[in-house]
């Protein structure tokens, strides 16, 4: 077959739908102008989408910039705000407070190939943390400051960072901006059924009012029932409840108490009995969630648990309850159609990565957009390859934040740790850090989701032990001692030059 692809379909808004429309269309402007590119996203008012609140990665940044939207519109419109990375809490023991940090910002010493991870291990791991030596971020987020000054231009920063943002506030921005500066065309409907052809591929899809939708590329964001990869064209889901226990979420919403009340500058994630519990500050209020395993909790324990939490009575606050089972899809692109964002899968919002993953599968996307139906074929092959690989490089990282707990008390934690759960390329993984800490050289491919610095600020935010038994070279010991005094002065000045998150944003309004 040689017909060319003119028309996309989206099903399905929400955040996934809208910013994959975005991400296609500001890559394609010139044929859609021209017409011979057509992008439009179908929706129904009656299917209501799950966010609940997001946290995204630096890679928004560059997204919203593409897009064309800018940095300040975007933080007004959507009640946002700056995200720094995140501080677990709790997470390491059940009998007294713990806490480390995963930062955003790349350690100076990196950008000259310094394990800063040997240095530490070999001088200070028992005097601070690995965070705390190596990165000014973590003393700017236990402080509430933002990531840039006021002076600062929207691409300018003096730190990495992502967003906090409301998820139905993004959606919307994003709707209005894509029907209006990106030639995406928008038509409410609901569809009925889905028509293949001989050769197994969507035809057309069938709308409760008798119309028929047709389009040559088709893309799935109806969310965790997949109506087109999943119920109609058959692709399997694969269920990863054996390694992710967490499967059911409650989330809420509580306001500050007053006006001027500091805003924090990383997601804060609190170790529970059966789960945790996510706590994001955007610029009105807070979104907090209670992610929970249904094997260990039942519905009501994690709702006293989030009362408990928030302070609140469970009679009177306000949850919305999401069930999901952790996993993905056996592929993602499938004849002429591709899920992207909760159609694809999911698996647990740890370490903010549902955003992330749409971001990469748009762009994948955007970039290889097939010029016919014969192209089709070798880029779904290159497209589902490299998201299972990153899939289970995602797995692995988040279980990593499991096992590595020394909770005894809940059977939850015990049961993370049970050698069966943890998957064999996470084993070997830890095998290989037992004698030298994780490096870029340990993972076989560019583009890594989570980089070997996310796992070090993870491993030895636990108290993983690495016995190095060739201690670091000394002219590399000395450029590392020189990084962690530039860092500890780095922290001082940052602390003393960086405004609240609160007066940052505020000024924004003024």
């Amino acid at each position: 077959m040689s017909e060319m692809i003119k028309h996309i379909a989206i099903l399905g808004g929400g955040t996934a739908g809208w910013l994959t429309a975005g991400i296609i269309a500001s890559r394609h402007q010139a044929r859609l102008r021209k017409g011979s590119l057509r992008i439009t996203l179908y929706e129904s008012d009656k299917i209501p989408t799950i966010g609940v609140g997001e946290g995204t990665w630096p890679t928004m940044r560059q997204t919203l910039q593409t897009l064309g939207i800018s940095e300040s519109k975007f933080l007004t419109e959507c009640d946002a705000s700056f995200k720094q990375g995140s501080k677990f809490i709790n997470w390491r023991f059940d009998q007294h407070p713990h806490s480390y940090h995963h930062p955003f910002s790349v350690p100076a010493g990196y950008q000259h190939q310094l394990n800063m991870a040997e240095h530490w291990l070999s001088q200070h791991q028992h005097t601070a943390s690995f965070s705390r030596c190596y990165s000014p971020q973590e003393a700017v987020c236990e402080a509430f400051l933002a990531p840039k000054t006021m002076q600062q231009g929207e691409q300018q920063s003096l730190l990495n960072y992502g967003y906090h943002l409301d998820a139905g506030k993004f959606t919307q921005l994003l709707q209005t901006h894509c029907t209006e500066a990106l030639q995406v065309e928008h038509q409410q409907c609901e569809v009925s059924g889905v028509q293949l052809d001989d050769d197994g591929a969507i035809a057309k899809l069938h709308t409760t009012t008798g119309d028929s939708l047709t389009a040559d590329l088709y893309i799935d964001c109806t969310g965790l029932k997949a109506t087109l990869l999943g119920t109609a064209l058959g692709i399997p889901f694969k269920p990863l409840n054996s390694v992710l226990f967490c499967d059911r979420a409650l989330a809420t919403r509580q306001a500050y108490p007053e006006h001027s009340t500091a805003i924090a500058s990383c997601t804060l994630s609190t170790a529970q009995q059966a789960g945790w519990i996510w706590d994001i500050g955007l610029q009105s209020r807070r979104g907090i969630g209670y992610v929970y395993s249904s094997q260990h909790a039942t519905e009501d324990q994690a709702l006293q648990t989030l009362a408990a939490y928030t302070q609140s009575s469970s009679d009177l606050l306000e949850v919305k309850s999401i069930a999901f089972t952790p996993g993905h899809r056996e592929k993602f692109w499938h004849k002429n159609c591709i899920a992207i964002g909760l159609s694809a899968g999911f698996v647990e919002p740890l370490e903010a990565s549902a955003l992330l993953m749409v971001e990469l599968s748009a762009q994948f996307i955007a970039e290889k957009l097939p010029q016919t139906y014969s192209q089709i074929a070798p880029l779904s092959n290159i497209f589902n390859e490299r998201f299972l690989y990153r899939w289970g490089r995602l797995v692995d990282f988040l279980k990593l934040h499991y096992i590595l707990s020394d909770r005894q008390q809940d059977a939850f934690w015990r049961d993370n740790k049970v050698s069966n759960s943890i998957p064999d390329s996470l084993t070997e993984l830890l095998q290989l850090w037992q004698h030298t800490p994780p490096w870029p050289h340990d993972f076989d491919r560019t583009g890594e989701i989570f980089q070997a610095l996310s796992y070090q600020y993870v491993l030895y935010g636990m108290g993983f032990e690495t016995k190095m038994p060739i201690p670091p070279e000394k002219a590399k010991q000395q450029l590392a001692d020189t990084a962690l005094r530039k860092n500890i002065e780095a922290s001082r000045q940052l602390t003393q030059q960086l405004s609240s998150n609160r007066e940052y944003l505020n000024h924004l309004r003024v």
